[in-house]
């Protein structure tokens, strides 16, 4: 897959701990994703953090959390981001997701078939 140099990075804050039919969410939306063909997903679980509620959610060993912020960064295409944005909205029953412009650099996967031509 070749990414435009100007594409969208889809940012979703959401919790450790949030489910939906018993699996965590991170990784449904990360299979949605690859289901639906996006350039890819990574998933990064913070250290500390807060969101709406103000709760502090953290990894130190006094105050352990069960709850630690989990980051998901998608970039794609705006018009295959913005298909997947609905599919987003019925998942992510609380939490922030963010949009933004970013310029791509690179996007190389190593595998044969895949050099510049």
């Amino acid at each position: 897959m070749k990414l435009p140099s100007e594409a969208e990075l889809l940012r979703i804050f959401i919790g450790e701990s949030d489910r939906r039919g018993g699996r965590p969410l991170h990784e449904l939306i990360v299979e949605e994703a690859r289901r639906r063909g996006l350039a890819g997903a990574t998933v990064l679980r913070g250290q500390l953090g807060f969101g709406a509620h103000s709760r502090i959610h953290t990894t130190k060993i006094l105050r352990l959390s069960e709850d630690l912020p989990v980051v998901i960064e998608i970039v794609d295409r705006a018009d295959r981001i913005a298909a997947f944005l609905p599919v987003l909205d019925e998942l992510v029953e609380e939490g922030l997701v963010t949009l933004e412009t970013v310029r791509v650099i690179s996007y190389r996967s190593g595998a044969p078939g895949d050099a510049p031509a």
